[in-house]
């Protein structure tokens, strides 16, 4: 195709892929620095969820309490979708997550989390107080009272115009559970803690969360591990002398 574009015989190569540079380099940041997606601070995501709530059909306010929740919970939206009033007790305030939405032939269907392993999260309360008393009733909904997905949440916000428009093009539905590790990484939860709330199967994924000050001392507490290492590690004898007449 790129020698018929050369010879003249077309305009345009009809297979070439346009675009992949940008998706690499959001690939990249997500697996090297996952801080580099969080947004600053919590004002900032309020007006993050107001402006998708403006630019919403109806300026629907369950779609700002989505965006919220999730960064509050660093949770995935599918997750987020799943969650119902009875999986998270009242009294510690802490959501037993234990279900996603995702796409299905069909529509959209539940299943388990990655891993297929529950996590408990500590949440805020006011959701939850205004969700009623059914313990089946979905935490959150769209607007005619059905699932929503990370493409539901895209198009009825209109999410790329918005983000753009606050000079956070880069951020995706999926970087508010990156903002939610940062945030809990910065006030100080201990690093096995946030590899739970994470539920990251390794313990490199979530020090990534951590401010890089953190990242010296860590390295430091091993540099030191590493030279008691070689403290402890048996001393090899001297061979024995033989003496000859």
């Amino acid at each position: 195709m790129e020698q018929a574009v050369r010879d003249g015989i077309i305009k345009v190569n009809p297979t070439r892929v346009t675009g992949w540079q940008k998706l690499y380099k959001q690939a990249e940041d997500e697996l090297l620095d996952p801080r580099a997606l969080a947004l600053p601070d919590w004002e900032t995501l309020v007006a993050l969820a107001d402006a998708l709530v403006a630019a919403s059909h109806d300026q629907y306010r369950g779609w700002g309490d989505v965006a919220i929740f999730a960064a509050c919970t660093a949770a995935r939206i599918g997750e987020v979708s799943g969650c119902r009033v009875g999986d998270i007790d009242t009294t510690q305030w802490i959501w037993t997550v234990r279900r996603q939405t995702t796409p299905a032939p069909g529509g959209l269907t539940d299943k388990g989390t990655e891993g297929k392993r529950a996590r408990k999260v500590p949440v805020v309360a006011q959701r939850i107080l205004s969700a009623g008393p059914n313990p089946d009733a979905r935490l959150f909904t769209g607007p005619g009272g059905g699932r929503i997905s990370t493409a539901v949440l895209r198009d009825a916000t209109h999410w790329d115009d918005v983000v753009a428009k606050l000079g956070y093009e880069h951020l995706r539905r999926h970087d508010l559970r990156h903002i939610g590790l940062t945030w809990f990484a910065d006030a100080g939860v201990q690093v096995h803690v946030l590899r739970r709330i994470a539920s990251h199967g390794s313990l490199t994924t979530t020090q990534r969360y951590l401010h890089p000050d953190v990242h010296k001392i860590t390295a430091a507490g091993a540099a030191l591990s590493a030279h008691f290492s070689v403290l402890r590690a048996p001393r090899l004898l001297p061979s024995p002398i033989v003496v000859t007449r």
